[in-house]
């Protein structure tokens, strides 16, 4: 990331702040958030287009774009929930609205990805990550801006391109990862991986000695490569307080068992090998209030930075010394959002401002 480089003071790492996991936040709310994220001296604006469909990442981007100048603005996408060809040309299409600033995030598509947008049940004869690989490969291909044939399982270009030469053939290409097989293909096709939040420092040590595995193996080394990790942090007077605001986004990740298994199989040693399948079927059988009364402190705490600043502050040092090269922060209601820009900025995370950091310029 080239932009925001020279406002961040020397020996700091680029930061991320995140929005769009919250239902309750509009595009407006959330544009105000990612422009206090910039004369913050935040590097990269991040937006969650989440499985509970909140809302559409390219219409946001865009709004993103038209408030800030100098930030990075990334986004998560599903495959398949596109096709390869209009994906690559809202893509295109959002570097050239943000003046070159724009990462695309590739996700894989699941089975309730599918149901829950109406589309077939399954996707023969591949497998979401077969569908991820190809779509990591035409994606780049089309945003050259030539002519593509590519004929895979579930991809199939037949001398298909944009219309008009995109600002950037090379706009960066990650990979959203939660699992060993999910790590693999992002260090083998992509430019990046981002790491899912709801996960604890130990468990970003581990997928980033994966992920240098499978780049070794791949020929491939480190350097370019980009490790980003979402971290929920939630920031009150006392750890009972943040720990109970923040709960709710650490349940959303029990919903489904599979989701927690494959981290616990990464290397996430805070979660009990039974806990993925024990909390999604509270969930499945007695729904969200019971999830989130049967989710413990001891996970709310582990799985996230939260508590008091000076405990926040210990927390994000520890996941960068994990290795998190980007971390991506994420605050769990919109009241802690000012607080959270401001210890960013007294903590050395990102370059002091010269203006206000709050959302809407209030001081």
């Amino acid at each position: 990331m080239t932009a925001g480089r020279e406002r961040r003071p020397a020996g700091s790492a680029p930061f991320g702040f995140a929005v769009g996991y919250d239902p309750g936040a509009s595009v407006r709310e959330m544009t105000e958030q990612i422009a206090a994220a910039e004369r913050a001296g935040f590097s990269l604006g991040m937006f969650s287009e989440a499985f509970f469909t909140n809302r559409d990442s390219v219409s946001a981007l865009s709004t993103f774009a038209a408030s800030t100048s100098t930030i990075q603005l990334a986004t998560t996408q599903i495959v398949r929930l596109r096709s390869p060809l209009l994906m690559a040309q809202t893509a295109a299409t959002l570097d050239e609205v943000c003046g070159g600033r724009l990462t695309l995030v590739l996700g894989a598509a699941t089975k309730r990805h599918g149901e829950r947008n109406g589309l077939p049940a399954q996707v023969p004869p591949a497998t979401p990550p077969q569908t991820l690989r190809e779509y990591l490969l035409a994606v780049r291909l089309l945003l050259t801006g030539e002519r593509v044939r590519f004929h895979g399982k579930v991809v199939d270009l037949d001398d298909v391109g944009l219309n008009w030469r995109p600002v950037r053939s090379g706009i960066p290409l990650w990979s959203a990862a939660t699992s060993r097989l999910g790590l693999r293909i992002a260090a083998e096709l992509a430019d990046g991986v981002l790491l899912d939040g709801g996960t604890s420092p130990e468990y970003t040590a581990s997928a980033v000695a994966l992920l240098r595995r499978y780049r070794e193996d791949a020929g491939k080394s480190m350097h370019g490569f980009t490790v980003a990790q979402l971290i929920s942090v939630s920031i009150a007077d006392s750890e009972e307080q943040a720990l109970d605001a923040v709960r709710w986004e650490v349940a959303s990740k029990f919903r489904y068992g599979l989701t927690a298994a494959s981290k616990i199989a990464v290397g996430e040693p805070h979660v009990a090998p039974g806990a993925p399948e024990r909390l999604s079927e509270v969930y499945r059988n007695q729904g969200e209030e019971a999830l989130l009364a049967a989710v413990p402190d001891a996970y709310v705490r582990a799985l996230t930075a939260s508590g008091t600043e000076e405990q926040v502050q210990a927390r994000i040092a520890a996941y960068r010394r994990a290795g998190a090269g980007v971390p991506v922060l994420r605050a769990p209601t919109p009241s802690q959002i000012p607080r959270l820009l401001n210890l960013a900025t007294r903590s050395g995370w990102v370059a002091r401002p010269a203006a206000s950091v709050s959302p809407g310029g209030a001081a």
